[in-house]
């Protein structure tokens, strides 16, 4: 049809959505062409990219007179909960803490390595640990690794310069943020961070932000649970580190009590009949007589 005016524009655009009405809510036009790209290109065209996750809720924030970091403790292994209270805030340096998330071992390592190295600096120059140079550190490996190192960290630090809180990307982009949060529960701790976080925060305020935001990571993804760790890193050079700072999902006994157990549930004895019954205890179990004394005349 050869559209001139638009008269016959609108014609032809009417006509086209009338004759989709007509098909009905199904369209199946891509499909030879799918096939051919399945024929052509093997099965890795049948096959969607999956999405990546790491199972953790990890954050920071910068308060008044330091850094709060806060993680959950689950570790998972696919769809299995591996480790109930696993340790997710790393030490780097006596003024340094690197909250980790991606796979453990290379989370684990990499921080291991960076502080061995900060360590080496220290005794060498005989200053304090700088947090830009453990940054600078985290990132040239990650980078170099081009982010077949597993590892997402948040970065936290006090140093002679003030307290410094940065976020690490495994293929080695970093930024500086005031607050931040990394891990598959990050947008559930996000939106708590982005709904009440000010500027120069007390310690006590800042800490039940970050158990807030650990909690909403726990409640609202399943690669996060347990319990939560909180570290305060202070201006003076002390820190605080509090392991099960709160056991979001409680204790199991608590649940159980408020579970009642069916009575058929429960089958009396004697309900199983039983064709024969024998005991023989086993060896280790048997006492052993003692040896009696002879008499010598």
């Amino acid at each position: 049809m050869e559209i001139t005016d638009k008269t016959h524009l609108k014609t032809f655009v009417q006509s086209e959505i009338d004759e989709d009405k007509m098909r009905g809510g199904f369209d199946f036009d891509l499909y030879s062409r799918n096939q051919q790209l399945t024929r052509q290109l093997g099965g890795a065209a049948s096959t969607l990219p999956t999405a990546w996750k790491t199972g953790t809720t990890i954050v920071g924030i910068v308060i008044k007179d330091g850094i709060v970091l806060g993680a959950d403790t689950r570790a998972t292994g696919g769809a299995e909960v591996m480790d109930k209270n696993c340790e997710k805030i790393h030490y780097l340096a006596p003024n340094i803490w690197c909250c980790g998330a991606g796979t453990a071992a290379d989370t684990e390592k990499t921080t291991e390595l960076i502080a061995s190295n900060l360590e080496l600096l220290r005794l060498s120059t005989g200053t304090q640990s700088r947090v830009v140079t453990s940054l600078t550190l985290l990132k040239r490996m990650l980078y170099r690794y081009q982010g077949h190192v597993s590892a997402a960290l948040v970065l936290g630090g006090v140093d002679v310069h003030g307290p410094h809180l940065y976020s690490i990307h495994p293929h080695g982009s970093t930024q500086r943020l005031p607050y931040t949060t990394m891990g598959s529960g990050s947008l559930a701790a996000m939106a708590v961070f982005e709904s009440r976080y000010e500027e120069d925060m007390d310690e006590a305020a800042g800490i039940a932000l970050v158990k807030d935001a650990i909690r909403a990571g726990i409640f609202n993804d399943l690669g996060s649970g347990s319990n939560v760790d909180v570290t305060v890193i202070r201006k003076d050079g002390d820190v605080s580190r509090m392991r099960t700072y709160e056991n979001a999902a409680g204790d199991a006994n608590d649940y159980k009590k408020l579970y009642e157990r069916p009575a058929k549930l429960t089958p009396p004895a004697g309900t199983t009949f039983v064709v024969e019954e024998s005991f023989r205890p086993h060896k280790s179990t048997v006492p052993v007589p003692e040896p009696t004394s002879m008499e010598v005349s």
